[in-house]
């Protein structure tokens, strides 16, 4: 039994044995259900050789499914930053009706499932959907298109950059911002100068994690897409239609780049982390309003 210091009421898990058998339950489960299956995808990745490997990401349809995912995370992650920021910016540095109905409408994909996402699409974009005559009309082509995947990915991924930023630019206030509009700088000034180096860290973890999420989404993007093979085939979706084809190997050779797109973003998600992201923190209320000071006429 762990002696406790005196006066010191036990705290649960003091006990030797209790922390021991906690850390081997947890090392258990993390080697069953993160560390063995990375370790069978690099396994049967390159089950049939180096040669083979290869020749399966070589593939004209494999290398078309990473280029349209590749695609869409350049349209859609730099698009969610902006409505992120902009989010962000207008929840916790203004005052208006409807703030907590907002705050809850950018939270709603978290508990939407992606399937349904996708479906709603089909009854607004659809052919029989809300806009579906009117864009048949004026031939322009939503789904099973580039169009419907991106957007897809953006709803899925809409509040990832706005989760972040809220808390963090929430704990700071607006003291800062009003002093630096008090000494007459603009509000784009203000925002490049005080708000954003305050929040860079935060900004840049929820793009890293947006990102991950847009190359790694499937549900949605299944229902959108039409699953047409060398044309509307994400990374995930191909990576399926291998598997259905018993191309095993070369299943694992594609899912091994989404493998090694999740070890990249933990690598980044760390090093963030310990640049301050994800830590509410506040800044000194001069950090930000010095580097516009010497501009201000008296």
């Amino acid at each position: 039994m762990a002696h406790h210091g005196k006066g010191k009421p036990p705290r649960v898990g003091d006990n030797t044995l209790f922390r021991r058998s906690l850390l081997a339950v947890v090392l258990v489960l993390v080697g069953l259900m993160i560390v063995a299956p990375l370790i069978v995808i690099a396994v049967e990745a390159f089950s049939r050789g180096v040669g083979y490997f290869a020749e399966s990401i070589a593939d004209p349809d494999t290398r078309h499914a990473i280029l349209l995912t590749v695609i869409t995370a350049l349209i859609a992650v730099p698009i969610n930053t902006v409505f992120g920021v902009a989010a962000a910016w207008a929840i916790t540095k203004h005052d208006f009706r409807g703030k907590r109905l907002l705050t809850v409408v950018i939270e709603l994909p978290f508990s939407v499932s992606p399937i349904v996402a996708g479906v709603s699409y089909l009854f607004v974009y659809g052919l029989q959907g809300l806009f579906g005559p009117a864009l048949q009309s004026a031939e322009i082509k939503i789904l099973f298109a580039l169009p419907g995947i991106v957007l897809a990915s953006m709803f899925v991924t809409a509040p990832f950059v706005a989760r972040e930023l809220i808390p963090l630019m929430q704990a700071q206030g607006r003291d800062l911002e009003e002093a630096a509009t008090s000494l007459g700088a603009s509000g784009w000034r203000t925002f490049l100068s005080v708000t954003l180096p305050n929040i860079k860290w935060a900004l840049l973890y929820g793009v890293v994690l947006c990102n991950s999420r847009v190359m790694g989404e499937f549900g949605a993007v299944s229902v959108v897409s039409g699953n047409i093979r060398g044309q509307t085939n994400t990374l995930p979706l191909h990576i399926e239609l291998l598997y259905h084809d018993y191309n095993a190997a070369g299943s694992f050779a594609a899912a091994s780049i989404l493998a090694g797109l999740a070890i990249v973003t933990l690598i980044a998600k760390v090093a963030l982390e310990r640049q301050g992201a994800g830590r509410v923190q506040r800044p000194s209320a001069l950090s930000g309003a010095d580097s516009i000071t010497p501009e201000v006429k008296p």
